[in-house]
């Protein structure tokens, strides 16, 4: 695992946004995981700006997002598809049949699940998994728990993720309890992950990611284990990590 520490939010959307740039000219047809949330907002924003500038071309990407809430279709403002396509598809020339979401509204979400993660198989997986990490270390909806789900699995999600995530939501009770998320094994699989970090709220997060224990019951730490695991945290976020000196890195 890499770690770089930046001063500020805007450069981690720089780093991270250089290192998607990369992928793409390394494979035109690549395929990217993609989060939802604050932490990605910043980067999305640079690779649409990199593609309206010509600096870039997504004709051949493919995506996949970690997660969905169930209960809510993709035109409520609140799912993470329309998020998706709102912060990250309508401003790229991505052709329609190369976007992949699971489906909160599947009238079997026990074969949604699975269809999707055969999805994720036949597209020969993740080149490059995009993640934020959640304040109790969960990363997609992967809450801490006895063990790590490998599959693309039903979540029930945590008093602490569904309070992280009020904040989207004009009424707090309105949060979903429930999602489908990516499991570990698609995420574990990706040839390359990048962990994105930013502000006091994931330093605690942050540090059980990185030094502390590899455990399900903070599921981050199991990217310790990743070759092509790299993360990109503000001094904020980082400020706990051991042998952090305050300095950027």
């Amino acid at each position: 695992m890499k770690i770089k520490v930046v001063d500020t939010y805007d450069e981690i959307s720089d780093e991270a946004a250089e290192l998607v740039l990369a992928q793409l000219r390394e494979k035109p047809d690549c395929v990217l995981g993609l989060t939802a949330g604050s932490s990605p907002m910043g980067l999305y924003e640079r690779l649409q700006a990199a593609y309206q500038e010509g600096r870039a071309d997504f004709s051949r990407v493919r995506i996949f997002t970690l997660s969905e809430y169930i209960g809510l279709d993709e035109q409520d403002e609140q799912s993470f598809a329309y998020y998706t396509r709102k912060n990250f598809c309508d401003g790229l020339n991505l052709s329609e049949q190369n976007i992949r979401m699971p489906n909160g509204m599947a009238d079997d979400i026990a074969l949604e699940c699975a269809r999707y993660g055969e999805a994720i198989a036949a597209a020969g997986g993740i080149d490059l998994m995009i993640l934020g990490i959640g304040p109790n270390a969960h990363i997609g909806f992967n809450e801490p728990g006895s063990c790590f789900v490998p599959e693309t699995h039903v979540v029930e999600l945590s008093n602490a993720t569904r309070a992280a995530n009020a904040r989207f939501f004009d009424v707090p009770d309105d949060v979903p309890h429930w999602a489908v998320s990516m499991g570990m094994r698609d995420i574990m699989f990706a040839q390359k992950i990048l962990l994105l970090a930013s502000g006091p709220g994931k330093t605690e997060a942050l540090k059980m990611a990185v030094a502390g224990d590899i455990t399900p019951k903070a599921p981050a730490s199991l990217l310790q284990l990743h070759r092509g695991a790299i993360v990109i945290a503000d001094q904020a976020a980082a400020s706990r990590l051991p042998g952090y000196d305050g300095c950027p890195s």
